[in-house]
């Protein structure tokens, strides 16, 4: 399934990057995305083998011409509808943010630290992890209250330790090997 919201994530992507519409388009999706996960009628209808294609883009056009969608949600929104893949819409809106966030070299950060950063600290804290992962951070900060001190950063896979925790567990094995 995951190549399936891939490959339409990708096909998206390419549309919407190449005529400079990726901000709208990741938003109008999320709209519709939104819409059809909190309403089961209208998930229960696009899902439904029992209803028509031609229905079912009368009710997505209709639905996107209410959230001032673009003809290229529209036109992508009748792809899936085409190929009977309505059900994984939220799958490909996710895959679909991940995929411009990789396209156009932004990386998330989930930041986590004992106390809370102010703004130069934050704003330090981005840049640093900009030059190192030579991306442009989206950075979230949380609290961890289990941290001693210091912070704890993931992005992607990777996990950057400057937690207090990990510096004293760094000493101790420093002392223990000596």
């Amino acid at each position: 399934m995951k190549s399936a919201s891939l490959q339409y994530a990708n096909a998206l992507a390419d549309i919407a990057l190449t005529q400079g519409a990726a901000a709208p388009v990741v938003e109008q999706l999320g709209d519709f995305t939104t819409a059809y996960i909190d309403s089961s009628e209208l998930r229960n209808f696009l899902e439904s083998p029992a209803v028509t294609k031609e229905e079912k883009r009368g009710v997505a056009d209709k639905i996107s011409a209410r959230l001032g969608a673009s003809k290229i949600l529209r036109n992508f929104l009748f792809v899936i509808i085409d190929h009977q893949r309505m059900h994984q819409l939220p799958e490909i809106l996710e895959t679909f943010q991940n995929v411009l966030r990789e396209r156009q070299g932004i990386a998330e950060a989930g930041i986590f630290s004992a106390v809370a950063l102010n703004d130069t600290e934050k704003t330090e804290m981005k840049q640093t992890l900009e030059r190192v992962t030579g991306k442009k951070i989206e950075a979230k900060f949380s609290l961890d209250p289990n941290l001693l001190g210091g912070a704890l950063v993931r992005v992607g896979d990777t996990i950057y330790d400057g937690s207090l925790r990990n510096r004293l567990n760094g000493l101790r094995e420093r002392l223990l090997a000596e």
